[in-house]
């Protein structure tokens, strides 16, 4: 049998090293091919071995999801993140952030792009806090409050879903907003800053992380715009100058603006260092485990590819922490 013919199964660690390190899994996959075969002894030059019987992958996936949520997604993202979970940063890392905030137990927040409701559960826990959360996934946000409820926080910290392209009026009025990269696929930025804006009540904090151009230059990047077409929703990037006036225009006045994108780097490098032992416990599940190991996969590519647009400057993440301005009325002259 020629050499070219085979199946080698390229180690999953292998795998995901060699996408994080930006190279091409089925180049390195035929060079083992070739290796295997050269040690074999196939080719002109030896006898070939005796064939080895291989225990058969599952028939292929043709709806295999990277988007939208589904379970199979929601269950592999929250093994690299952790519960309640969908990207980089847990617990800890929400508190430290949060403390800008300055939040109390008297106060409510709304948290934007609540994802499994995680940071809303733990601002919810740390700050005694009254948090609403709203989620533009269905899937996500029914997955979100079944977590909230089995935790006794289903007043505490409600996920709901949401449109982020018509907002409307939010039910009350808020002391603090948090948005945790979730205005980067919204084409109605400005609409849906407009209405946070309008439900923060005088002097109220908006906490937001999310990723931006790094200049308007690279929104021809055909690296950005292979990976763009590949997501679902499709980002709707802008600058992070262009976020600054749409924050200014809707009467909020910028107090923190910082690039975190090595901060951001760091956090994924960390919780993808651990995939391996995610995949061994996968494989031992069998056929299902081998259909989730799919799904990690895809899941690694998208964010060693978004990691790779934040190091090549591309991209960039950044913090804003914003205040609403105090209405002057006749009184205040």
């Amino acid at each position: 049998m020629p050499a070219a013919s085979k199946s080698v199964k390229v180690p999953l660690k292998t795998r995901l090293k060699v996408w994080w390190e930006g190279y091409d899994p089925e180049e390195v996959e035929a060079r083992l091919r070739a290796l295997e075969g050269r040690q074999k002894g196939d080719g002109p030059s030896g006898e070939p071995d005796e064939p080895v019987t291989r225990e058969a992958d599952p028939a292929p996936d043709t709806d295999l999801p990277i988007t939208p949520w589904d379970s199979r997604r929601i269950e592999i993202t929250q093994f690299i993140w952790g519960e309640g979970y969908c990207g980089p940063g847990g617990p800890e890392q929400i508190i430290a952030m949060s403390k800008l905030l300055a939040m109390s137990p008297q106060m409510s927040a709304l948290v934007i792009g609540a994802g499994l409701g995680g940071p809303s559960r733990v601002l919810a826990k740390e700050f005694g806090v009254w948090i609403t959360g709203v989620e533009a996934s269905e899937q996500l946000a029914e997955a979100a409050m079944e977590i909230s409820i089995k935790e006794g926080m289903a007043k505490k910290a409600p996920i709901r879903q949401y449109n982020p392209e018509e907002p409307g009026e939010f039910e009350r009025n808020f002391d603090r907003a948090f948005a945790k990269e979730a205005l980067h696929t919204v084409a109605n930025k400005k609409g849906l800053i407009d209405q946070i804006s309008g439900n923060l009540k005088a002097e109220g904090l908006f906490l937001m992380t999310d990723f931006y151009l790094a200049d308007s230059a690279q929104a021809g990047n055909e690296n950005l715009l292979a990976w763009k077409s590949r997501q679902d929703p499709v980002p709707r990037l802008v600058t992070v100058d262009e976020k600054v006036d749409m924050l200014e225009s809707a009467n909020l006045g910028i107090r923190v603006n910082e690039d975190i994108s090595d901060q951001y780097i760091s956090l994924i490098s960390k919780a993808w260092s651990s995939a391996d032992k995610v995949v061994a416990g996968l494989m031992e599940q069998g056929g299902e485990g081998r259909q989730l190991i799919k799904v990690l996969m895809k899941e690694a590519e998208y964010w060693s590819d978004l990691s790779a647009l934040l190091e090549n400057g591309t991209l960039v993440a950044n913090r804003f922490l914003a205040s609403k301005k105090k209405t002057k009325t006749l009184s205040d002259w």
